[in-house]
């Protein structure tokens, strides 16, 4: 990591479908190995999924599901005077969608259904309606910090 300046953030264009940028920053976490098209196949086809079985807008669902998954709080390392302590700090917006988005596609993938388009359009809907891996993944980060709430003071 370069201690000289921080990187600059890249915009990500919108994407062509939906006109929404965070939906293309998805697709390019979903992406395996430069392969867009794929990504986009997935990510049209898991909508497509949403509209047909709750009838309302795809990308409403989608910031629903991803406004569900963001976390509020994280734990930190911090090392003082040998002893390491998990301290808990506020997530800023960018890094907290960033892990949203992380965590839904990881939970999408770990799931049994036959196809990604099925998994993704199953986290997707559990997600909006607060339930489901990746819901389960912020409620633990949350309760984890909570429970170090008493280091808080080690705070930088």
């Amino acid at each position: 990591m370069s201690r000289r300046h921080a990187a600059e953030r890249r915009e990500v264009l919108p994407d062509a479908k939906f006109g929404d940028a965070i939906v293309s920053r998805f697709m390019n976490v979903l992406m395996y190995a430069g392969k867009k098209s794929a990504a986009e196949t997935i990510v049209y086809g898991a909508f497509d999924r949403i509209k047909g079985k709750v009838s309302q807008d795809p990308v409403r669902v989608f910031h629903d599901a991803l406004d569900h998954v963001r976390p509020q709080l994280e734990v930190r390392s911090r090392r003082v005077g040998g002893a390491t302590y998990q301290v808990p700090v506020e997530v800023r917006p960018d890094r907290g969608q960033a892990l949203a988005i992380r965590w839904i596609i990881t939970a999408a993938r770990a799931r049994s259904e036959n196809t990604m388009v099925e998994r993704l359009s199953g986290e997707l809907m559990d997600a909006a309606n607060n339930r489901g891996n990746a819901v389960k993944k912020r409620e633990d980060t949350h309760r984890m910090a909570e429970a170090n709430r008493a280091f808080s003071h080690y705070r930088w």
